[in-house]
């Protein structure tokens, strides 16, 4: 018990020596900074006005990456990659001619022959038994606890959903 009350009097100080420190932060930057609600000293220069402070002068421009190229060389670069791009086409499409392939010259005659008959399969769905008092319950289960009834008739209601579940989890599995 004594070791409870030493440890929250060493966390006291602690907090104590922040908060110390922390306002002396506060007040050596506050005589650095002066006031910032009060007007300025007499014995303290204005500061001139904005349209009188000297600005300072604007950075010289970036040179451009391509400022020492003449026009006509944008052109010829052009020109050169439209016909390196047409012999690269050239080579890919091979030796055949620009014939287009041949046409067959023999037309089949389209039979249609006739479709078979449909077969239909129905299928009956069925929901065993179980899985219809797992819906139930789940129902009750979350009306429950929707309507914030966390009290002794909740934990019957889960346990039954719990066991139902189970259950038609094993009915249901082939």
């Amino acid at each position: 018990m004594a070791n409870a009350g030493d440890e929250q009097q060493r966390e006291r100080q602690r907090q104590q020596r922040e908060l110390a420190e922390i306002r002396r932060n506060f007040a050596e930057m506050g005589a650095r900074m002066g006031s910032l609600f009060e007007p300025a000293d007499a014995d303290e220069p204005k500061p001139a006005p904005p349209s009188e402070q000297r600005a300072l002068p604007a950075p010289p421009p970036a040179p451009s990456l391509f400022a020492g190229r003449p026009h006509w060389w944008w052109a010829a670069a052009l020109t050169l990659l439209f016909l390196v791009g047409g012999l690269f086409g050239w080579l890919l499409r091979g030796e055949g001619g620009s014939e287009p392939p041949p046409s067959p010259t023999t037309v089949a005659a389209a039979v249609r022959l006739p479709a078979p008959p449909e077969t239909v399969i129905r299928t009956k769905t069925s929901v065993p038994e179980a899985c219809l008092d797992t819906a139930k319950l789940g129902d009750e289960v979350i009306a429950r606890l929707t309507s914030n009834q966390r009290d002794n008739r909740l934990f019957p209601a889960l346990r039954k959903y719990t066991i139902a579940s189970q259950a038609c989890r094993r009915e249901a599995s082939p």
